[in-house]
């Protein structure tokens, strides 16, 4: 998968489009990505102990990673990503600067 944890992304489609945000995690299986402040969830809370009330809590839900694209961390632009193999190592690559992750 070309986005990886910690990334900087742009969402380019559904409600939160323009959002951008950094990926918490990464389902590489099912090709879907948690990206922090975007499609936020309400999730109903049990009460953990006798006396305590339930809550609502807001949490970021998984959304496919063809509505997200990748933010190069130099240039700052929206951008594909490309590879590069130096030293029998695989780097990731802009397509805009040409600049290494």
């Amino acid at each position: 998968m070309k986005i990886h944890k910690n990334d900087q992304v742009l969402i380019i489609s559904g409600k939160d489009r323009g959002k951008k945000g950094k990926v918490l995690d990464v389902f590489a299986q099912e090709g879907k990505i948690v990206v922090e402040g975007a499609s936020i969830r309400k999730k109903n809370a049990k009460p953990k102990k006798s006396g305590e009330k339930g809550q609502v809590v807001h949490v970021p839900a998984a959304f496919s990673v063809a509505n997200a694209v990748l933010i190069c961390p130099k240039c700052g632009k929206p951008t594909r990503v490309g590879y590069k193999i130096l030293d029998k190592k695989k780097y990731r690559i802009c397509k805009k600067c040409q600049s290494e992750f």
